[in-house]
């Protein structure tokens, strides 16, 4: 059964707002997008009303999913303060957060977004895998690196929360949309022995997500909760580029056992890198390490290695700051056409000398989390 866009709204009009007003009526819904049975949008209130809209949002989203047909809901409550304003008191464990709350975040005490972390049940480590920048392999990497822990015997997930720029069906070459089960929970995919989650399974490839913080926030917590993962050592979380909202909505909704930093030699993919780092240390997240991705270029042909983007970069950076190097990924052409088939070179070339260095790679992050997969 088709979903449509006037069914969502003949949904929320029996929705009453703080002011008992129906929803539909209140002007505060953003632009609503329906596809294949999944719904999005938001509510924009001012953060000062923001804690009496969090159950209308609740109500909202119970509304929709009620509705034949639809799949999966993702609304999220978008607060802001209007110019001037005072800032609104910290907001209690559950529900979406204001976005201005979000930006610099209190260490410790109930009152701190910390204190919302909730172990994921089955899960025994989540990991990040970040960048400060785009363009440096991020994604490529993060799938790779889950393989290698796959390998070294660990039962892993995946999941891609670059919301804006999901790479992981392309990286996979799935094409499927994941089902519900009876607790209306979504089912990951797998491939590749893989437990597999993004949001570009959700959405068609080319749509643009067009999404302001608190709505990236909400799926991302969706992904995280509303998943039937299983039974996992560790989940792999492909983050955005950058230190925005999503990398700190994580942070504050899970424990996060580490963080894996991946860079380019150059200075300048350094520099994002270093911000990162510095961003995870904020707000308690073991840096398990920096990966230098494109280290060097080796000419298939003739052998020539050359330093493309200079090299050492990211292991002089690592000593520096004083975390673990984890290993250096060449720039080569295997790795690419790998990528863009969807059969990822640690799974196409497994004796090869690119898988070997992802299974390095995984085999120290693995040793940094060999006490929490053997408590769990």
């Amino acid at each position: 059964m088709s979903v449509t866009q006037q069914q969502v709204l003949d949904s929320l009009a029996k929705v009453m707002s703080p002011r008992g007003v129906a929803l539909t009526n209140a002007n505060v819904l953003s632009a609503i997008t329906v596809t294949d049975g999944k719904v999005f949008f938001s509510i924009n209130v001012d953060a000062a009303e923001a804690r009496a809209w969090e159950s209308v949002r609740a109500q909202a989203e119970n509304a929709v999913r009620a509705i034949p047909g639809v799949s999966v809901a993702m609304i999220a409550l978008t607060a802001e303060r209007k110019a001037g304003a005072a800032a609104p008191p910290p907001r209690s464990a559950g529900g979406v957060a204001p976005a201005s709350t979000h930006r610099h975040p209190p260490q410790g005490g109930a009152g701190s977004p910390m204190a919302r972390q909730a172990e994921i049940p089955g899960i025994s480590a989540v990991i990040a895998v970040a960048s400060g920048k785009g363009g440096v392999g991020k994604s490529t990497t993060a799938l790779n690196l889950a393989l290698g822990l796959r390998d070294l015997g660990l039962r892993v997930g995946l999941l891609d929360a670059d919301i804006y720029g999901p790479s992981v069906p392309r990286l996979t070459g799935i094409r499927e949309k994941p089902q519900l089960n009876d607790d209306k929970k979504m089912i990951p995919l797998n491939r590749f022995g893989l437990a597999i989650m993004s949001i570009g399974f959700l959405v068609e490839e080319d749509t643009a997500m067009i999404w302001r913080g608190p709505m990236v926030m909400s799926a991302i917590t969706q992904m995280l909760r509303d998943v039937a993962w299983g039974t996992l050592d560790v989940l792999v979380v492909d983050m955005p580029p950058g230190t925005g909202d999503a990398q700190l909505t994580l942070a504050q909704n899970v424990p996060l056992k580490g963080a894996v930093i991946i860079s380019t030699p150059q200075d300048l993919s350094l520099i994002d890198a270093r911000r990162g780092l510095a961003m995870f240390k904020k707000v308690n997240v073991p840096v398990l390490g920096i990966v230098e991705n494109m280290s060097y270029f080796q000419c298939p042909h003739c052998g020539t290695r050359s330093d493309i983007f200079g090299h050492g970069g990211a292991r002089h950076e690592a000593e520096r700051l004083g975390v673990p190097f984890l290993g250096e990924i060449p720039l080569h052409i295997a790795i690419r056409t790998s990528s863009d088939s969807g059969n990822p070179v640690v799974e196409s070339e497994p004796d090869g000398p690119h898988a070997a260095i992802y299974r390095e790679i995984g085999a120290k992050v693995r040793q940094q989390l060999q006490g929490v997969i053997a408590a769990a």
